[in-house]
């Protein structure tokens, strides 16, 4: 089970009109710890932010599935509630879960869900869906691509 930390970085980004404004981001990362997801995030934001930079919140995040979407730049939370018979009593019993899909519009996120959830079992209905300001997830990767040394 994957355990997602939400990091909030700020730093000085310069705007369109030139001026420079302190602005904070929300990224998504997979780690075991909130120590390793604050050193995960630092990792992964040196190469794309030039001066300084902190990471100003680490907080947990429950998501039980995620669903990417190569074509999509945003990110929505969907909450869905997984419906199950109780056998002993016969009454439907819902289980809410938060998931996250990758898209460019709130149709193309339901879809996106759609098309992960067409192998599951259980019934379920979408409750929800937002928008979020994450701008970027960051999996765990087991094997590290090593870097070639031609040189």
């Amino acid at each position: 089970m994957q355990n997602w930390f939400e990091c909030k970085v700020s730093f000085e980004k310069v705007m369109e009109n030139g001026i420079q404004k302190r602005t904070t981001e929300s990224y998504l990362v997979d780690a075991l710890s909130f120590t390793e997801a604050e050193a995960r995030i630092i990792e992964e934001m040196r190469p794309f932010i030039s001066g300084e930079f902190t990471v100003s919140a680490v907080g947990r995040k429950k998501l039980s599935e995620i669903f990417f979407n190569e074509n999509g730049d945003r990110f929505y939370k969907i909450k869905v509630y997984f419906i199950t018979l109780d056998e002993k009593s016969g009454a439907e019993k819902k289980t809410a879960v938060q998931m996250l899909a990758q898209a460019s519009n709130l149709k193309e996120a339901i879809a996106v869900l759609e098309d992960g959830m067409k192998g599951a079992l259980a019934d379920y209905t979408i409750a929800s869906v937002t928008e979020t300001q994450i701008m970027d997830i960051f999996p765990f990767k087991a094997n590290k691509e090593s870097e070639t040394k031609d040189e």
